[in-house]
């Protein structure tokens, strides 16, 4: 006989108790309960094997509405009862609760994990249901404009896709039932404001000394399809480094963590994170990152394949899907392999996985020597080159002219750069010094408070990304 495992339990006599642990097999991959045999596999017999053989059958089809297979066995002249319990396509409950086989364990369901099973017995995804009360009004039109055109860049939409309304988009995503009801995924993907109708959306930010010294913090909100630029902007802004190194005579200033890794991390935690759940928190520390997500690993795979080649398995299949046409994510469960990978090649560490929490951890090693003993990250002020950066003003032709946007004022400067990324959207920082004959500092500040106040955004990493004017920017323009 094997031990107690995911799919054996040993009974010495049998209780109706032990109804529980039946829906429990049937909930999960299913299995079998051997009664008259100890936790140690002793054989200890039955004396009334042949009446319980008929009364617990009974008793299961009554409580639980199953049909299992009851055999009896016999070893050294004892009697002893296998019942054979197979996996249900449908939920099963025992007086009203839900019970589920993990381990040599019976996990009873409650709240997220109840839904999430319900769901998954019924072959939908959380992410698919309809979510009562939401409108077109409540969609976005500009975040939906912005997926189809990563989706065209990426070669994963046809070109046409920019001509189509939003409904038509909505629907040739499946994030509109035959009624026209909007499903959850469409809200969290492109709402104006997903938090009216889900809790717990955003993404927190922290910037942290010790577990207990907090030094300042950011909460990332609103929809899904736009947050991973939105964190990497606040990241590289406010709580990462940008070590400064010559490559001859140019001025190289990647950033500390591989861009396009980080950016892989940051899909991965949006799109597998269990809906609706806790937030998505990420920590930054002087010598390390901590990235959390609610939500385990997919059911029936274990960490040693999720580490290595695994086929792809969302939680959230919708949301995976409009993240894998804009072309941020591939279908083929790679991601883990070429973070691991980016990050060899940039001589880290490569970032540690971890079950727990209810949820599935990140943590990526910073390199040493980015701070000084009493360095840190404070009130939107960083360390580079473990010099503290200020926003001074350094330019004789920085001075302000009124705005169109709620009275805000912006420099000539400003302005031009605004001007030149409309023209061309590829136009670098290098490009931007030597055209308008600014100074390197002056550049930079100038784009910082454009991106700010969202006049433009920058749409993919550093190196392969482009800036994209946004409306409120056109209006300044215009």
């Amino acid at each position: 006989m094997q031990d107690e495992n995911q799919n054996i339990e040993y009974k010495r006599i049998w209780s109706d108790e032990y109804l529980k642990w039946v829906c429990g097999f049937a909930n999960a991959q299913g299995g079998r309960i051997f009664i008259g045999v100890d936790d140690d596999k002793t054989i200890y017999g039955l004396q009334d094997a042949h009446r319980q053989m008929e009364d617990i059958p009974n008793k299961i089809v009554a409580l639980l509405g199953i049909v299992v297979d009851v055999n009896i066995h016999q070893k050294d002249g004892l009697d002893y009862m296998e019942v054979i319990v197979s996996p249900s396509n449908v939920p099963i409950s025992y007086k009203g609760v839900f019970y589920y086989r993990s381990g040599a364990t019976k996990q009873e369901l409650k709240g997220p994990a109840l839904q999430q099973f319900i769901l998954k017995k019924m072959g939908r995804s959380w992410d698919e249901i309809v979510c009562e009360g939401a409108t077109l009004e409540h969609i976005d039109d500009e975040a939906v404009a912005y997926f189809v055109r990563k989706g065209i860049k990426a070669g994963r939409l046809p070109e046409n896709a920019a001509d189509d309304s939003t409904e038509t988009i909505l629907r040739n995503l499946d994030l509109m039932d035959e009624d026209g009801g909007l499903r959850n995924a469409a809200i969290l993907l492109f709402g104006k404001r997903p938090s009216r109708f889900f809790a717990c959306v955003e993404f927190k930010i922290g910037r942290f000394r010790t577990d207990s010294d907090l030094r300042n913090q950011d909460m990332i909100t609103g929809n899904l399809i736009q947050m991973a630029d939105k964190v990497m902007e606040v990241l590289d802004n406010k709580y990462l480094i940008r070590p400064i190194h010559y490559e001859g005579l140019q001025r190289i200033e990647p950033l500390e963590i591989p861009e396009d890794a980080l950016r892989e991390i940051i899909f991965n935690a949006i799109i597998h994170k269990e809906y609706p759940g806790y937030s998505i928190q990420m920590r930054v520390y002087n010598d390390r990152i901590w990235l959390w997500n609610s939500g385990g690993l997919p059911e029936g795979i274990t960490f040693e394949q999720f580490m290595g080649a695994h086929s792809s398995c969302p939680r959230n299949r919708l949301i995976a899907r409009a993240f894998y046409l804009a072309g941020f994510i591939e279908s083929w469960g790679r991601g883990i392999n070429k973070i691991k990978t980016e990050f060899i090649e940039n001589a880290l560490e490569a970032p540690i996985y971890k079950e727990e929490m209810g949820g599935m951890s990140v943590y990526i090693t910073r390199k040493k020597g980015l701070f000084g003993e009493n360095d840190t990250v404070n009130d939107g002020v960083k360390n580079t080159d473990n010099k503290c950066v200020s926003e001074k003003n350094d330019g004789a032709n920085d001075s302000l002219r009124d705005g169109v946007n709620d009275g805000v004022k912006w420099t000539k400067n400003e302005l031009a750069i605004l001007h030149e990324m409309s023209k061309n959207n590829d136009i670098t920082y290098i490009q931007l010094q030597t055209k308008l004959k600014i100074s390197e500092p002056t550049v930079r500040r100038s784009i910082k408070r454009l991106r700010l106040s969202m006049m433009i955004v920058r749409e993919g990493s550093d190196k392969s990304g482009h800036w994209y004017v946004t409306e409120k920017g056109k209006e300044l323009l215009y």
